[in-house]
């Protein structure tokens, strides 16, 4: 029997294999998506779940304030994650991680070269 944490780290396997093919994609957006993997495990891989960009910069090794906006927007607008930003630095952003075996790619706005 597959437990949740089985299903989600096979749906993150399929996941990276798919942003790997993603020619829009740089080694920033793979290392953010790795840092809000990390935070949604942390959060029990519920949906949606807190981050703040100085966890997820730090996580992700992104030292550019504008590096981190421009992937985080980037990946809400290609459809890897569905991101709600809350403009307050005591309340985290919430991040909506694609069900396990969802995918929120089918609502891709730019479609790859």
């Amino acid at each position: 029997m597959q437990t949740k944490s089985n299903l989600a780290f096979a749906d993150y396997s399929r996941l990276i294999r798919r942003m790997g093919k993603d020619t829009r994609l740089l080694s920033t957006h793979i290392s953010l998506c790795s840092a809000l993997f990390v935070c949604w495990q942390k959060n029990d891989f519920i949906s949606p779940f807190p981050v703040t960009r100085k966890q997820l910069m730090a996580f992700s090794r992104i030292a550019s304030a504008a590096t981190y906006h421009k992937c985080i927007k980037e990946l809400d607008d290609y459809g890897y994650i569905r991101y709600q930003p809350s403009f307050n630095p005591k309340v985290g952003s919430l991040v909506y991680w694609p069900e396990v075996s969802g995918d929120f790619v089918s609502r891709d706005k730019i479609t790859p070269s």
